[in-house]
């Protein structure tokens, strides 16, 4: 009986790995498409441009689901409570989901979330996130992060929708580049 019971919940746990679909990302070195979006800093109204933000250095992009959500919230405190460590390192942060927008304003100030640290960006119908290639099936932002060189390449890509690993990854990829550099 154990043995059936093993036999079983192997195969069920094998269906389940063959039924979660595997989520693309743009790979390490190719060029990151550079984008202009609204977005919110601190509760103000931004146009936030790739292109701008790499003239200064290092960008960590990192695509979200949906504010107001349990893992995005975590995540936003999580880069927030990091963003004096970016900026160190000579990096800034952009948040950006495919989400709904109609909250961002009140996320990007709020003192549990972003704090006013970095801005979010609202990527209506996910066309960056699917340039990007960081869409789930439904059509929203897949929680992958990247670090972005100045000129462009993809310096490092996290793809899991578990955000706890996420700063400590894409800082430790920052601070790694910033090295390079010395």
């Amino acid at each position: 009986m154990n043995r059936r019971l093993m036999l079983s919940g192997a195969l069920a746990a094998g269906a389940l790995a063959l039924a979660v679909p595997a989520f693309a990302a743009l790979k390490v070195g190719a060029a990151a498409p550079d984008f202009t979006l609204p977005g919110f800093k601190n509760g103000a109204p931004i146009t936030y441009s790739l292109a701008e933000a790499r003239k200064k250095g290092p960008v960590v992009v990192y695509f979200f689901p949906a504010a107001f959500t349990g893992g995005c919230d975590l995540e936003a405190h999580l880069f927030a409570e990091a963003a004096d460590d970016y900026a160190k390192a000579g990096a800034s942060i952009i948040g950006v989901t495919a989400g709904s927008i109609d909250r961002l304003k009140e996320f990007s100030a709020d003192n549990k979330r972003c704090s006013g640290k970095f801005p979010v960006a609202a990527d209506k119908d996910a066309k960056v996130a699917k340039q990007w290639q960081s869409t789930l099936p439904t059509g929203i932002s897949n929680r992958t992060s990247y670090v972005i060189a100045p000129d462009g390449k993809v310096l490092f890509v996290h793809s899991e929708m578990n955000p706890k690993q996420h700063v400590e990854l894409t800082l430790s990829a920052v601070r790694q580049w910033k090295a390079g550099k010395k």
